[in-house]
């Protein structure tokens, strides 16, 4: 099954802006200062991959990647309605790294999907690179995720395994 491979790339790059605005908006809820790191780092890396997306964009609606980054949030996107229902309802630190893992996972299933799709080796590459940063990301809350639930940290295992 052949896709319209700019229209993808063109809805990749949105939610890529969107994942971005998801991590900027949980950074400013979070008081664990390493969690909120983690989720500054993961919205920077998220504008990196809508950067990777946007070179292999041939459309001209989007003159300028900076300034369509830079416009407000859509507050439709499922990742925005998802941080926001959270931030409305009970957040914790918790719940958001939660969160993220599960939009994480969803992620890096569709780019692969997608990537599945794509005829052109170069598109695909870029899909496959962006699956593995994503699924990185996953790894990345994980870690933090263990760590604000008090369990062992992977780097300590060994240790608690041999004791």
């Amino acid at each position: 099954m052949s896709i319209n491979v700019q229209e993808a790339v063109k809805r990749s790059i949105q939610t890529e802006k969107n994942a971005m605005n998801f991590y900027q908006v949980g950074a400013k809820q979070m008081r664990d200062t390493a969690a909120r790191r983690t989720f500054e780092i993961l919205a920077q890396e998220e504008r990196e991959h809508a950067g990777q997306f946007y070179r292999i964009y041939d459309g001209k609606d989007i003159p300028s990647l900076d300034q369509f980054l830079d416009t407000p949030p859509d507050n439709e996107s499922s990742w925005i309605t998802s941080i926001s229902r959270l931030i409305d309802e009970d957040f914790t630190e918790q719940k958001a790294l939660e969160l993220a893992m599960e939009r994480e996972q969803n992620l890096e299933q569709t780019l692969l999907e997608t990537a599945a799709k794509v005829n052109d080796s170069g598109v695909r590459a870029v899909y496959e690179l962006n699956a593995k940063e994503t699924h990185n990301h996953y790894l990345m809350i994980e870690s933090e995720y263990a760590r604000v639930m008090g369990m062992v940290h992977e780097t300590d295992m060994d240790t608690y395994v041999r004791e």
